[in-house]
């Protein structure tokens, strides 16, 4: 991994993106059995990949207060730039530097056990969110209730809805009191009730001068939030600029796709 030089590092960024690129080698023959690959080694037959460039040399800051958007066509690398940025996947080249506590709010109840309740998920989750078993016993209250799910904290998480995990994740996450938000589409998940208690929560965190990285396909929402904002194509940065000159270009773009289709 490259570094960056440490006079270029301005303690007013909470995060700070240079030169960064992942890539994903995809086999062209999928072998679903032991015997399926001992026979076609057997055969001389050898792998064949082809490589998929996820994110290309993206460089990009964010200060600290700032809600910043990233968005683009599906497909175009936010999601796995986010995941580098939370420590989920790991960049093949570029650097990247987080200045602050960081709460990833993408596929939220990752690490949740399904034989455990949701008391012990609780604990499991906030764990796994950097969250001291006494911070977590202090906040339990405020989580459970935030969730709506106080009748249920007893019930094995395998008889929960999809919709009542990722209620108990997001009101756990929250409670970890990061520096930095990194949201991916989470806003539009759940019931209307809960992603309007989700909406303020975060504009919460935004009054208070918190970081939030948003990647949504809602560009209305993007608008209301964002100042700035980050427009990726097949993996690379098209534009970075005020958010109305950014969802400009990605209209034009996804104009110009659709002429071409």
């Amino acid at each position: 991994m490259e570094e960056i030089a440490r006079d270029t590092i301005d303690e007013g960024d909470a995060i700070i993106v240079e030169h960064l690129s992942k890539r994903y080698r995809i086999p062209h023959e999928r072998k679903q059995t032991i015997f399926e690959h001992l026979f076609s080694l057997f055969k001389g037959g050898a792998y064949s990949y082809e490589e998929f460039c996820a994110l290309n040399d993206v460089s990009f800051r964010v200060r600290h207060g700032e809600t910043y958007g990233i968005i683009g066509p599906n497909g175009s690398g936010k999601s796995t730039l986010l995941k580098i940025l939370a420590g989920v996947l790991y960049a093949d080249g570029g650097v990247k530097i987080v200045q602050g506590r960081i709460a990833p709010f993408i596929e939220l109840g990752v690490g949740f056990q399904p034989d455990l309740t949701a008391k012990e998920n609780i604990y499991l989750y906030g764990a796994i969110m950097g969250l001291k078993k006494r911070e977590i016993r202090e906040r339990y209250d405020e989580i459970i209730e935030f969730a709506e799910l106080k009748r249920f904290e007893n019930m094995r998480l395998k008889n929960f809805s999809s919709g009542m995990v990722v209620r108990l994740a997001f009101s756990t996450a929250i409670q970890t009191d990061p520096d930095i938000l990194l949201v991916d589409e989470v806003l539009s998940v759940g019931d209307e009730s809960f992603q309007q208690k989700c909406n303020q929560k975060i504009g919460e965190l935004r009054s208070k001068g918190k970081t939030i990285i948003f990647v949504s396909h809602s560009l209305e929402t993007v608008h209301t939030l964002c100042s700035r904002c980050l427009l990726l194509d097949k993996g690379q940065v098209i534009q970075i600029g005020p958010t109305p000159d950014v969802v400009h270009t990605y209209l034009s773009l996804i104009g110009s796709k659709g002429a071409s289709s």
